[in-house]
């Protein structure tokens, strides 16, 4: 039997965790294009330390956004639906009053 931590049984922190794990390896995989490409127009020190700018700067988004606390998961999963790197239907599993939450903050 499921037992609740914060009011999350062990069926959604399992689901919770992979949701996670998905949209951030998602997020990688887009920043890793995204170097990719810089570094392909890599022209002078100028433009090498602006690549080493933008990798602090989303080194720290990335840090910042991607914290699995459950109470402030739904926060975060708001914000990754609304950023496309999470679908409401990956959520499955989890009731129905976080579900609607996550859509409904995911719209602002």
């Amino acid at each position: 039997m499921d037992t609740t931590l914060q009011g999350w049984t062990d069926a959604e922190q399992d689901v919770a965790r992979l949701a996670f794990d998905r949209a951030y390896q998602r997020a990688v995989d887009q920043l890793v294009a995204a170097v990719q490409a810089r570094a392909a127009a890599l022209s002078s020190a100028d433009t090498l330390w602006q690549l080493h700018d933008f990798l602090s700067i989303e080194r720290h988004t990335m840090e910042g956004r991607f914290d699995f606390r459950l109470d402030g998961i739904l926060f975060v999963f708001a914000s990754l639906v609304k950023d496309s790197l999470l679908e409401i239907d990956e959520l499955g599993g989890l009731d129905a009053d976080k579900l609607a939450k996550i859509t409904a903050m995911s719209r602002f």
